[in-house]
């Protein structure tokens, strides 16, 4: 447990090193925020990675989702989908990534879904941060469509801005490691130290 806490301070401090804003952002639902995370730009580092991993995994385990795969709509879902899969490796349960695309492929086979997710599969959806959910939602659509069934969503950020009652409507748990308030915060107070 001590270690699972520290590892979880750990990628904190590095979302707030390098992902985390102060400012005045719209975000991409137009909605006017003074903060902005761009998760990318931790989950792309090496030390991302491991961390994003290794904790997101856990949760998923700790929640007891019975599923074989993970992923979510391109670009922000990537990372942390190939991080768990990635950790996954050599563990007992083994979880295979996938990535959706946000319009079919205007060539070769069409797909949407790219990864060779069985039609059978259950999944977990997975984002860097969900703000009104409509990414989460917009690659649940497609899985669906597809055939497989979803679990849950689970991500790295939670900004507590509807996201979680719309995932809710469809039946859905939302699992977040951090919320945006929780960010907000530990940055805000980062910057008056300075």
């Amino acid at each position: 447990m001590m270690r699972q806490q520290y590892d979880r301070e750990h990628l904190k401090n590095l979302l707030l090193e390098r992902s985390v804003r102060l400012g005045d952002f719209t975000l991409s639902s137009g909605a006017k925020s003074p903060y902005y995370i761009d998760a990318r730009r931790t989950t792309m580092t090496a030390e991302g990675q491991r961390l994003t991993g290794k904790i997101v995994y856990n949760l998923i385990e700790s929640a007891g989702w019975d599923v074989s795969h993970i992923g979510g709509l391109t670009l922000g879902a990537d990372p942390v989908t190939y991080a768990i899969a990635h950790h996954s490796t050599g563990r007992a349960h083994v979880l295979d990534g996938f990535t959706v695309r946000k319009e079919p492929k205007g060539h070769g086979t069409g797909q949407q879904i790219e990864g060779g997710l069985p039609t059978d599969a259950r999944v977990v959806v997975v984002e860097d941060a969900v703000t009104s959910g409509a990414s989460a939602i917009q690659a649940i659509k497609v899985i669906r469509k597809h055939g497989a069934s979803v679990a849950g969503v689970i991500c790295l950020v939670d900004r507590e801005e509807g996201g979680r009652a719309k995932l809710d409507e469809l039946g859905l748990p939302l699992l977040a490691v951090f919320t945006g308030p929780e960010l907000l915060a530990a940055a805000q107070e980062s910057a008056a130290r300075i």
